[in-house]
């Protein structure tokens, strides 16, 4: 079974933010009125809309899908490169200079005690 295209079904781009698919199928459900039309092939599209829009709001699905789509629908040629390794930072070194003064630690202010008014 082939899995639809969802960032096409939605009219969105594969890097699209939660708002803009979100926007995407508030605008595709106007235009489907599906609270008027009651066909079925309205109904079909309506059904397609919402599965699509509930796989692609929810970060956990969507990510799911992003492998699905990574494999099925891009080329060679579209799919970004993979992420080059950073290496890790070198930890941080201080140099003591005798005679010099220590800076001062920066101002700290703890929890606020409250007593009851006697």
């Amino acid at each position: 079974m082939e899995v639809p295209d969802l960032y096409a079904l939605l009219g969105v781009e594969p890097s699209a933010t939660v708002e803009v698919i979100v926007s995407a199928f508030r605008r595709q459900v106007r235009e489907l009125r599906p609270d008027t039309r009651v066909d079925a092939r309205t109904a079909e599209r309506f059904g397609q809309l919402r599965s699509a829009y509930e796989t692609l709001r929810d970060p956990i699905r969507r990510a799911a899908y992003d492998q699905t789509y990574e494999r099925t629908y891009r080329s060679p040629a579209e799919s970004p490169r993979a992420p080059v390794p950073v290496p890790p930072r070198p930890p941080r070194r201080f140099v003591v200079v005798l005679g010099t003064a220590a800076p001062e630690p920066p101002l700290r202010a703890g929890p606020v005690r409250w007593e009851p008014y006697r």
